[in-house]
């Protein structure tokens, strides 16, 4: 059997090389709980290799840029990116080649615009987090046309993500809409994808998660929505392991999700995850695969994990 103190030392080497690929530090209009420093702070302390900063309303690449270059001694490396959100402009193609431009790693589609967000948020039983009455309300952004189809402005972002490499993430969008952009993405070549958090908000059922994994996207699953202190708990480890069967573990990304006030922090919500994943049976190899490698895989992050990973 084994003891406490033993798990928390397999944690401990778990998370040195971990990569968390949707954080929510600040500075933010939405109240956060950290920013983007003491993250990388406490994320060098543990031993992760990156974090991928993301801001509904911002693009992170300046930021980031700042952060690598005053602070060389964090060694997690900080990634930035962009959200197709009204701040931005939607599907702005100037803000997402910027972005890209400056090596952002992932261009979410839209989330507090996203159409399929504003209907969510309706009958939703909780507030998102990133609501906010000091900006005026969100219009929604459609992504496809009165045929069902693609709209222009979506395609032309599209070419931009394939031009440049970087990740294509689903945001906010409903499943339905999410297999449409994904299969043009991949047309238009595409080869980096990323299906977010299925588990709420987007409408996506297991066979959906296995059918994405089965196209070749990435699932990403938020821990903010499975783990003990996260104000935003909606299911427990049960609901995670069908998803990750579902996908298969080499298709499964865990992801914090947080940095909100009021909730467990990114790290610690990492060290509840992967001690959810031991209780489940998965082995330190799977659980390396979706904490680590898998997300390296999709962002092009390989250089920065350690050699023993």
């Amino acid at each position: 059997m084994t003891s406490r103190d033993d798990t928390e030392v397999r944690i401990d080497r778990l998370l040195r090389g971990a990569v968390d690929p949707h954080v929510h530090s600040g500075p933010s209009i939405a109240p956060r709980a950290l920013d983007h420093v003491a993250l990388l702070r406490a994320a060098s302390a543990a031993g992760f290799a990156a974090v991928v900063t993301k801001d509904h309303d911002y693009s992170s690449v300046v930021t980031a840029a700042l952060i690598r270059t005053n602070f060389p001694e964090l060694t997690t490396k900080i990634y930035p990116s962009i959200v197709l959100n009204n701040v931005v402009g939607g599907f702005n193609p100037h803000a997402v080649e910027h972005t890209a431009a400056m090596g952002g790693k992932i261009v979410w589609l839209p989330t507090l615009a996203a159409e399929n967000h504003l209907r969510w948020q309706a009958q939703a039983q909780w507030s998102h987090p990133a609501s906010t009455d000091r900006m005026r309300p969100p219009v929604g952004i459609p992504v496809l046309d009165a045929g069902g189809g693609v709209r222009d402005e979506v395609k032309a972002v599209l070419d931009i993500v394939a031009r440049f490499d970087v990740t294509l993430a689903s945001g906010h969008l409903h499943i339905g809409e999410t297999w449409v952009v994904f299969e043009e993405a991949k047309r238009r070549g595409v080869t980096r994808l990323i299906l977010t958090h299925p588990e709420e908000i987007v409408g996506a059922s297991l066979d959906d998660v296995a059918g994405m994994a089965a196209f070749g996207a990435h699932v990403e699953h938020s821990l903010a929505m499975f783990v003990e202190g996260s104000r935003f708990k909606i299911a427990g480890a049960e609901a995670l392991r069908r998803h990750i069967e579902a996908a298969g573990v080499e298709k499964t990304i865990l992801c914090s999700d947080l940095g909100q006030v009021g909730s467990v922090d990114p790290i610690e919500g990492f060290r509840r995850g992967i001690a959810m994943c031991l209780e489940l049976g998965y082995d330190d190899d799977q659980i390396r695969h979706m904490v680590s490698l898998n997300a390296a895989r999709v962002l092009g992050l390989e250089a920065d994990l350690p050699a023993a990973a």
